[in-house]
């Protein structure tokens, strides 16, 4: 199964949204170069003050532009970057990926999965009631979270929107993504 890259986003400041670029090149062992949350150990603020060696496991946040469509549908207006993310696709269940799944995007980069965006109260800051639609509780009362996934970069290289996306499933056992 194979997806496409719709738009690509960085901010080199703290800052909810992240504007559009026409490509962003991803750093192997860091993440999106210029990006706030690029780095070897953890840049998110919370994270950080638990404990700022913990290793980056959210290099680069990936959400499906099919999620847009889903909240379009409760009302909310959400386009690529305003959650955040750096990577916006079409074409993969991002959400079904197992732990561990390469990415190769366009010609060289090559990412892999860690797990789960854990969303918060930004995103109500963003559209008030937003988070309701991005995380909820399926029928046997779990957690569901729907707002992207994370990863780190293994092989850098330039990814910009219309690049192919190829999936790299882990071998063994897979384990299901859960919040990083």
């Amino acid at each position: 199964m194979s997806g496409t890259v719709t738009a690509v986003s960085s901010n080199g400041d703290y800052s909810f949204t992240k504007p559009n670029r026409d490509s962003v090149r991803l750093l192997a062992g860091l993440g999106v170069e210029g990006d706030v949350h690029a780095g070897v150990t953890v840049k998110h603020r919370s994270r950080v003050a638990q404990d700022p060696t913990q290793p980056n496991l959210r290099q680069v946040h990936l959400i499906h532009e099919e999620l847009f469509a889903e909240v379009r549908e409760e009302g909310f207006k959400v386009a690529p970057g305003e959650l955040g993310e750096n990577i916006t696709t079409r074409g993969i269940d991002l959400l079904g990926l197992p732990v561990g799944t390469l990415l190769r995007i366009g010609a060289s980069a090559v990412l892999e999965v860690t797990g789960l965006r854990n969303p918060c109260l930004q995103i109500d800051n963003f559209q008030d009631g937003l988070l309701k639609q991005v995380v909820g509780r399926d029928e046997a009362g779990n957690i569901v979270r729907k707002a992207g996934i994370m990863s780190i970069v293994r092989e850098g290289g330039v990814v910009s929107p219309g690049d192919t996306i190829d999936m790299e499933l882990p071998s063994g056992p897979h384990r299901p993504l859960d919040r990083v």
